[in-house]
């Protein structure tokens, strides 16, 4: 099939036109003396019948005499008429005719009447032609230029002369740059090419235009184009059709605009990245430059005071141009008067021209408007940041590059966009905010910084997950216990929240309370898994649908172990809890093999106690699932590189927590799970600073006890400690010899305390009581408790063991 173009046989002709048009003569009494063959043809009258006879006679009918007489009439004072009139067919049918009457004058003085005719339906599409035509030229709101075969321009309508500024007669005979002004005149040329060679048609091709009378304008035209032919497929040239949609084209932009904004401006919880995120979007795609300026509270997740207007910190800039006096986080002036701080008081949008500022303002900040100026701002718009009732800020839009200042409507897409952002900004204000104080509540419920132990040296790294909804569960401990030594423990309550929170206070106080009663690891987990299962029946009665809280307290996990610097013995137990892994000082590093157990709070199989000799400097580390499955999920990996860490023993413990997190989190990302990291360095305590002995149960003991108490304390030159210490051995060694059986060990250690410990093979308790002043005894625990900082008695597999702790005296 071929293109469409336009012929003009298509369209009515002339019907008045020589060879369409009756013509017929008549004398000045009415009387036809001459007939033409077309009227023969239109009314079936052959010329012998109609000449020769009165016109009104033959073809009027009587009911239409009246009307023809006055026409007549009317013809003969003005010297001519047009019009329709009915006339009568040969076959007697009224035939529905235009006519154009001209009077003739001949041989000097004779009157005659030439009329031509034709059927009243050509007449009058004839007319809607015409009138189509000079509409489209001279009232058509849509421009029209018609290109000859050589492109240059036949015509213009009133819609191009009024918009290119130039008269309509100016472009004819010239190609379209020597009228219009578009980015490269060469489009429009190029178009009317095509059209002309193809034949193809354009329709609603959209083009950006400038006006040579106002190019300082920016326009958008739409542009539709077809060749013109003749009858016989002679091409006459490119019609075209010109429609300014500027305006459309703009809400459209705008539009788009807004679209676009609302799936990249609150993309993160983060105050700033939403504030550079609105900033990116307003210049992309509606000012040069854009400033996001904020109420100092909110950039640091506060709420505003309602009615503050400052201090302000510019939290984001769009493009970061360094010669703009003020950069990120910078605090920004609010200076009176100016379009920001009238925004900010209105609570409106404020649209202005730079160069039409106040001049007190100029004189205020000259410096800031002559930068502006160099950059070539030349308006500006100022959005007040509202949402939910309360200022946070101030947006500024400037434009320098752009040629049009700011209109209305750019106005109400700013606000548009502000709105929008405002509320993601509070957003993340909000979250800011209630992160910072569960932050603060988690860290509550963590140890503070751990002082120096004499069983370990201790470094933590906790990182809390990324956008998380709140406080995990994850913690850790180190718990002093008595005889120097120490209790490690990590845990882990599944999910976030103030639920995981509270669980997790209350299994890191448990264990704790747990700790200090001097428990074996086994039992230590198993009275927190009674404690769970207590814990998850309270919540099962009043958990009003709430289930997530019962699941995340029955799926924690610990790992509990002790160590002993004496001894070098560490015990370890866990209940469903990553294992440990040991480095010793000679580079070996291997996960322990130590009974997993379930999960707290589910029951069924027994806890077992793993026991091993460390030596000294080796590394001891505990930490929750986080920490392996940070990176991608590959668990073997993650050991590896965590084995890879800790061969290097002899690092500072700083520096070796660095390395893990930096070893198994991926770069500049944080964790998706919360991570707890506990590692330890074993010590062991000098042999000059341990004293044991073995005393024979008998009436002696007591006083052996004292000996050699006083005897290590002068070599210790602890002497100012002698007559307390030899006190609490003798009340000790006393009490076993009454209620215990077997040999009595007495053992003292020199730590950043004095510790006093008396075993015996007896389980049985000895209790503090206040003797009555008719007692005979009873009052031997009650000195003890009254002459030491701390005591209390620890249960083994062989028997108990009485212990005391007194602070040394001051170097």
């Amino acid at each position: 099939m071929g293109t469409p173009s336009m012929h003009f046989s298509e369209s009515p002709e002339d019907p008045f036109a020589l060879g369409r048009g009756a013509s017929a003569v008549l004398d000045d009494q009415g009387t036809v003396v001459g007939w033409s063959a077309r009227a023969q043809e239109l009314l079936g009258y052959p010329a012998k019948e109609v000449i020769g006879r009165a016109w009104q006679g033959l073809l009027v009918d009587t009911r239409d005499l009246a009307v023809v007489r006055s026409v007549a009439l009317d013809a003969v004072k003005a010297g001519g008429w047009f019009g329709v009139l009915p006339v009568r067919h040969r076959d007697g049918h009224r035939v529905e005719m235009g006519f154009r009457a001209r009077a003739v004058t001949r041989d000097g003085d004779r009157q005659e009447w030439l009329l031509v005719g034709a059927p009243a339906s050509e007449v009058i599409a004839w007319q809607r032609d015409r009138a189509l035509l000079d509409g489209l030229y001279n009232r058509s709101p849509i421009g029209l230029v018609t290109y000859g075969p050589d492109r240059t321009v036949i015509r213009v309508n009133r819609a191009v002369e009024k918009a290119s500024g130039v008269p309509a007669s100016a472009p004819v005979g010239h190609r379209p740059r020597e009228f219009m002004v578009d980015e490269d005149a060469g489009p429009t040329e190029e178009r009317v090419r095509h059209v002309l060679e193809t034949g193809e048609p354009l329709i609603f091709t959209e083009q950006s235009a400038r006006a040579r009378h106002d190019p300082g304008r920016d326009r958008v035209v739409s542009v539709s184009a077809f060749r013109m032919e003749d009858p016989s497929g002679r091409v006459l040239g490119v019609a075209e059709t010109i429609e300014d949609v500027t305006e459309r084209h703009r809400a459209q932009r705008r539009l788009a605009l807004l679209n676009e904004a609302s799936a990249r401006i609150g993309t993160s919880l983060d105050v700033t990245q939403t504030a550079r995120e609105l900033a990116e979007e307003v210049v992309h795609g509606l000012a040069d430059y854009c400033s996001v300026d904020l109420l100092k509270p909110v950039m640091l997740g506060e709420e505003p005071v309602p009615g503050s207007t400052g201090p302000l910190l510019r939290a984001a800039l769009s493009p970061p141009e360094h010669r703009v006096p003020h950069q990120e986080g910078d605090v920004v002036p609010l200076l009176p008067e100016s379009p920001q701080a009238r925004c900010l008081a209105e609570r409106r949008p404020i649209l202005e021209g730079l160069l039409s500022l106040r001049p007190e303002w100029y004189a205020m900040d000259r410096r800031r408007i002559e930068i502006a100026l160099g950059l070539g701002v030349h308006s500006l718009i100022a959005v007040p940041l509202v949402a939910r009732g309360l200022v946070l800020g101030v947006v500024s839009l400037w434009r320098s590059r752009h040629a049009e200042p700011f209109e209305d409507g750019d106005a109400a897409v700013a606000q548009e966009l502000s709105s929008r952002a405002a509320v993601c900004i509070d957003n993340a204000r909000r979250f800011t905010q209630q992160q910072s104080a569960a932050l603060t509540l988690q860290r509550s419920l963590l140890p503070n910084a751990v002082s120096d132990l004499p069983a370990v040296e201790v470094a933590c790294r906790y990182l809390p997950a990324s956008g998380e909804p709140g406080i995990g569960g994850d913690w850790f401990d180190v718990i002093p216990l008595s005889g120097a030594r120490v209790a490690l423990v990590v845990g882990d309550v599944v999910g976030h929240g103030i639920h995981a929170a509270a669980s997790m206070g209350r299994l890191r106080a448990a264990a704790r309370t747990l700790a200090s009663l001097d428990l074996e690891p086994d039992e230590v987990v198993a009275r927190l898994d009674d404690l769970v299962s207590l814990l998850a029946s309270e919540l099962e009665a009043n958990a009003d649908g709430n289930w997530s809280a019962i699941e995340q307290v029955l799926g924690a996990t610990c790992v509990y172990a002790v160590y002993d610097p004496v001894s070098r013995h560490c015990a370890l137990a866990r209940a469903g809890h990553p294992a440990p892994v040991v480095a010793t000082p000679d580079g070996q590093v291997t996960v322990l093999d130590l009974p997993a157990g379930p999960p707290l709070g589910l029951g069924g199989l027994p806890f077992e106690t793993y026991d091993l000799d460390l030596p000294e400097g080796s590394l001891l580390a505990l930490y929750t699932n986080g920490l392996l499955e940070a990176r991608d999920g590959d668990i073997d990996a993650a050991l590896e590189n965590l084995y890879g860490c800790l061969s290097h023993s002899a690092d500072p413990l700083d520096r070796t927590c660095d390395a893990v997190v930096e070893a198994l989190l991926a770069k500049d990302h944080r964790p998706s799970d919360d991570i707890a990291l506990l590692i330890a360095r074993t010590r062991v305590l000098p042999p000059q600073n341990v004293a044991t002995w073995q005393l024979p149960l008998e009436a002696t003991a007591a006083a052996r006890a004292r000996e050699l108490t006083t005897a290590k304390l002068t070599e210790w030159g602890l002497t100012d400690l002698a007559f307390t210490t030899e006190l609490v051995a003798s009340e000790l060694v006393t009490n076993t010899y009454r209620y215990a059986a077997g040999p009595v060990t007495l053992r003292l250690i020199r730590t950043h305390s004095l510790i006093c410990e008396v075993s015996d093979t007896s389980h049985t308790s000895p209790h503090l009581r206040r003797a009555l002043s008719t007692d005979e005894g009873g009052r031997g625990l009650f000195l003890v408790a009254q002459l030491t900082e701390r005591w209390g008695t620890r249960y083994t597999h062989d028997g108990k063991t009485v212990w005391t702790e007194q602070p040394l005296p001051p170097a």
